[in-house]
C-alpha cells in the first residue's frame, strides 16, 4: 500500500514530486521544525502555568497554615501576613458555616468559598464567586479554635497567572513563525550549498557530448557521498567510453574490410553484364546478375555509410579549411541531372564560402540531393544563400554571425510533423521509403545531421506544400 499516495491526493502528489529536491527538503525540514517548535511552545506555556499555579498554591497553603495557627492560639481577628498581596482574601468559617473572621476587603460578605479540606491535609481548588472579580485560587485548612472546629480559607485571584501565560503565548505566536521563517531561509541556503556540487556535476554531465566520452566530472575535495558519486559517474563514463570506442573500431574495421570484396564483386558483375549479349539465350542469368549487381551496389553504399559514421564518431571535428560550398552544390546537382528525372532547379544557388571539411560537406550535399531525388515526383529545388538573420532567429548555432543556408526541397509525399526529428536518426526509414528497391538504409540523413553538427551547424526539415524542404545552416567563413 502506498501510504504517501493514500495521504495526499493524486494531483497534489504529482505536483509535489515535480518540485526540486532542494524545495522538497526545505519544505519537509520546515514542517518538522514548525511542528517541533509549536509543540515546544505549547509545552512551555503549559509548564509556566503549572509552575505559577504550584507557587501560588504553596504560598496560599503557607498563609492558610499561619492563619490556622493564630486561630488555634485564640486570636479572634486573624490577619494575613504583611507579605501577602493586597488582593488576597481570607475567611474563617465555623462548623455551622458562619463567617467568624475575614480580610478587610470582604468584611461583611457571606461565605464565599466551599472547598472542604481533609483531615490534617489542606485542600486546593479554583472557585468563582460574584462577590469577587474573576476566578480565585483557594487553599482550605481545617483548624481547632477555643470555640470549636473552623475552616480557614485563603484565596488569591488567578488573573496574574493568566496574564503572564497570555503574554508569553502572544510572544510565542509572533516569535515562533518568525523563527520558523528564518530557519527555513537558513535551511534553503544550506541545502543550496550542499547540493551545489550535484548541480555542478549535472551541468558537466550534460555538457559531455556523445562523441567525446573521454571527458570526466570534477570530483569534490570532500570525502563524502558526493565525491563517491562523482567517482562512480567517472567510472561509468570510462566503461561507456571504452565500449563505444570498441564498437566504433569494430564498425570501422568491418566496413573497411568489406569494401574490397564488395568492390571486386561489383566490378566482376559489371564486366560480366557488359560482355553478355542482349539476345543471349541465358536471359535469366543476365537478369539474375543485374539484380545481384543492384544489391551489391546497395550493400557497398551501406558499408560506405557505416564507415563515414564511424569516422564522424571517432573524429567529429574533421579537418577544416575554406570551402566554396556553391561548387559542391553545383557538382551534386550536375551528377543528379546525369541520372535523369526528376528535374533539378538550381536557379537559387549563390556563391558561399564556409570553413569545413570538403569531403564531408560533399557527402552532406550529395545525401540531401539523393534523398530529394528518391522522393520527388517532378522536380527538386536547390537553394544556397547567405542569411545574416537566420542565426539570430534560431539561436542554436555554436558560432554567431551570418550563416550559409542550404535548402533542398522536393515535391514528393512529404514528412509528417511527428517524424521530422526521427528522420535524422540512424537506421530510421519512414513507411513511404521502406521499399528495398528505392529506399536507402536509413543512414543518409543521419550522416547529414552528424556532418552539420561537426561543422557547428544544424539541419531541420519542414513542409514544402507538397513535399519536404530540408534546411542546413553552417557558419559562414569570414576572412580575418
Amino acid at each position: 500500500m502506498n501510504v504517501e499516495g493514500a495521504v495526499l491526493p493524486r494531483a497534489t502528489l504529482s505536483w509535489w514530486r515535480r518540485r526540486s529536491l532542494r524545495a522538497r527538503l526545505t519544505v519537509a525540514a520546515t514542517v518538522v521544525i514548525a511542528v517541533g517548535m509549536a509543540a515546544a511552545a505549547v509545552l512551555l506555556v503549559w509548564r509556566l502555568h503549572s509552575v505559577l499555579v504550584a507557587n501560588l498554591d504553596a504560598t496560599l497553603t503557607r498563609q492558610a497554615g499561619a492563619v490556622a495557627a493564630d486561630v488555634a492560639a485564640g486570636d479572634g481577628r486573624p490577619r494575613l501576613p504583611r507579605s501577602a498581596r493586597e488582593s488576597t482574601a481570607l475567611q474563617v468559617i465555623d462548623s455551622g458555616g458562619k463567617v467568624i473572621a475575614s480580610s478587610g476587603d470582604i468584611d461583611g460578605e457571606p461565605r464565599l468559598f466551599f472547598i472542604t479540606p481533609g483531615a490534617g491535609e489542606p485542600a486546593l481548588g479554583t472557585e468563582t464567586t460574584t462577590a469577587l472579580d474573576g476566578p480565585y485560587r483557594v487553599a482550605a485548612v481545617a483548624a481547632s479554635s477555643p470555640s470549636g472546629p473552623v475552616t480557614v480559607y485563603v484565596a488569591s485571584p488567578t488573573a496574574p497567572l493568566t496574564a503572564s501565560t497570555t503574554e508569553l503565548g502572544a510572544a510565542l505566536i509572533f516569535g515562533v513563525p518568525a523563527m520558523i521563517g528564518l530557519l527555513a531561509l537558513v535551511g534553503w541556503w544550506l541545502l543550496g550549498r550542499a547540493l551545489r556540487p550535484v548541480e555542478t556535476m549535472r551541468r558537466q554531465a550534460a555538457a559531455i557530448p556523445a562523441t567525446d566520452l573521454q571527458r570526466r566530472l570534477d570530483v569534490p575535495d570532500s570525502d563524502d557521498e558526493l565525491a563517491r558519486l562523482a567517482e562512480t559517474f567517472n567510472d561509468l563514463l570510462g566503461r561507456i567510453g571504452g565500449a563505444a570506442d570498441q564498437q566504433r573500431h569494430f564498425v570501422a574495421d568491418a566496413a573497411h574490410e568489406l569494401r574490397t570484396p564488395l568492390a571486386a564483386l561489383r566490378a566482376r558483375l559489371e564486366i560480366d553484364l557488359r560482355h553478355t549479349p542482349a539476345a543471349s539465350a541465358d536471359a535469366d542469368t543476365g537478369q539474375t546478375k543485374r539484380q545481384a549487381l543492384q544489391q551489391v551496389t546497395r550493400l557497398a553504399d551501406l558499408v560506405n555509410d557505416l564507415l563515414q559514421l564511424a569516422r564522424l564518431d571517432a573524429d567529429p571535428q574533421l579537418s577544416r579549411r575554406p570551402v566554396d560550398l556553391d561548387d559542391l552544390v553545383w557538382d551534386a546537382a550536375r551528377e543528379a541531372r546525369d541520372l535523369g528525372p526528376p528535374a533539378i532547379d538550381t536557379t537559387g544557388i549563390s556563391p558561399v564560402r564556409v570553413l569545413g571539411d570538403a569531403a564531408a560537406l560533399r557527402r552532406l550535399v550529395g545525401n540531401l540531393v539523393s534523398n530529394a531525388r528518391r522522393h520527388a515526383q517532378r522536380a527538386v529545388t536547390v537553394r544556397l544563400s547567405v542569411d545574416s538573420a537566420t542565426a539570430s532567429l534560431t539561436g542554436e548555432l555554436a558560432e554567431g554571425g551570418p550563416t550559409a543556408t542550404l535548402v533542398v526541397a522536393d515535391d514528393g509525399p512529404g514528412i509528417a510533423a511527428a517524424d521530422r526529428q526521427r528522420v535524422f536518426e540512424r537506421f530510421v526509414r519512414l513507411d513511404a521509403g521502406r521499399a528495398r528497391e528505392s529506399g536507402g538504409a536509413g543512414l543518409g540523413l543521419a550522416i547529414v545531421a552528424d556532418i552539420a553538427a561537426a561543422h557547428n551547424g544544424r539541419v531541420w526539415v519542414d513542409e514544402n506544400h507538397p513535399g519536404a524542404r530540408f534546411h542546413v545552416q553552417l557558419p559562414l567563413f569570414t576572412a580575418q
